[in-house]
């Protein structure tokens, strides 16, 4: 597909992010960059709706390719929601989004490509990013929990025996829990209240933790080293059985990339040696990789005609 304009929506479970993206730079349109609040837990219709508006603001020409990034359940290829009881978009369960879509949105698209999140962010990162370049990278966010893409070439891998289950390393399992229960927003919250005598509703948060740190708070950094360090040592297992040439990160937690990137390292060396040395990057683009990715996706999905 030749350079074009594409309009990208980025759901997420408390706000929706919109912009047109041009394809072959992957230049955001800044001017047209909007983000709007998105309440989760509504109808189908209001849900529908909101999107509708915030995908007319960015007057896309009649019958454009369009890109929307959200979380799973979904189904991706059909473009239905697959949302029962995980707290979020409940009321698109069972909705054919993309039809949906469709038939709101004025101008009227040409078609509606839809995209993983996670695998947005990861696919921006290698488009543009830190990814950039390598053959087989894997892509991780740290922020309410531990997002993830496996990609080859670009490509996102769910699927078989070198990647996680689903491509989703927040179910891999470290000393018989699910990865989740050491690392993600509510275990490092409640670890530290639990080391601190605190009632982990009024404790800190992961930030806050962090900041304690840096200020010499031994139990904070026994806290986040013990969290980031079982990161490590399963990011080492979980990047030898990808082949991985790189970890990129990003999410709210790289913010601390001081006391994050020394702890996942040191995980990792724990758990093989001869991960010493491995490139691990900072995310490049933390705020626009996922539209970025949304739109490289959109045009693969053309130029394949996927």
């Amino acid at each position: 597909m030749s350079s074009t304009i594409i309009p990208v929506l980025e759901i997420g479970g408390t706000h929706l992010t919109a912009a047109l993206v041009e394809s072959g730079t992957w230049a955001i349109d800044r001017p047209s960059l909007a983000r709007v609040d998105l309440q989760a837990q509504g109808t189908a219709e209001s849900l529908i709706e909101a999107i509708g508006v915030a995908a007319d603001a960015l007057t896309a020409a009649p019958g454009a390719i369009w890109s929307v990034a959200i979380p799973g359940p979904f189904d991706y290829a059909t473009g239905v929601g697959r949302f029962e009881n995980v707290g979020k978009f409940d009321s698109l369960n069972g909705v054919h989004v993309r039809n949906a879509l469709m038939d709101r949105i004025t101008p009227t698209p040409g078609m509606i490509h839809f995209l993983n999140d996670a695998d947005a962010f990861g696919v921006g990162e290698y488009a543009l990013g830190a990814a950039r370049g390598h053959d087989r990278a894997l892509c991780i966010t740290l922020g309410t929990g531990v997002g993830s893409t496996f990609l080859n070439h670009g490509e996102p891998v769910g699927t078989g025996p070198t990647v996680s289950p689903d491509g989703s390393i927040h179910h891999e399992i470290y000393r018989g829990s699910p990865l989740e229960h050491t690392v993600s927003r509510r275990a490092i919250r409640a670890a530290y209240a639990a080391a601190a005598g605190m009632d982990p509703a009024t404790g800190p948060d992961v930030h806050a933790i962090a900041t304690r740190s840096r200020a010499g708070d031994d139990t904070a950094r026994q806290v986040l080293d013990t969290a980031f360090g079982a990161l490590g040592e399963t990011l080492a297992m979980v990047l030898k059985r990808f082949d991985a040439g790189i970890l990129v990160i990003g999410g709210s937690m790289a913010r601390s990339w001081d006391l994050v990137e020394p702890a996942i390292r040191a995980g990792m060396t724990l758990e093989d040696r001869r991960l010493a040395d491995f490139r691990i990057e900072r995310a490049i683009l933390p705020d626009d990789a996922a539209l970025v990715g949304a739109a490289y996706w959109a045009s693969r999905r053309e130029d394949h005609g996927r």
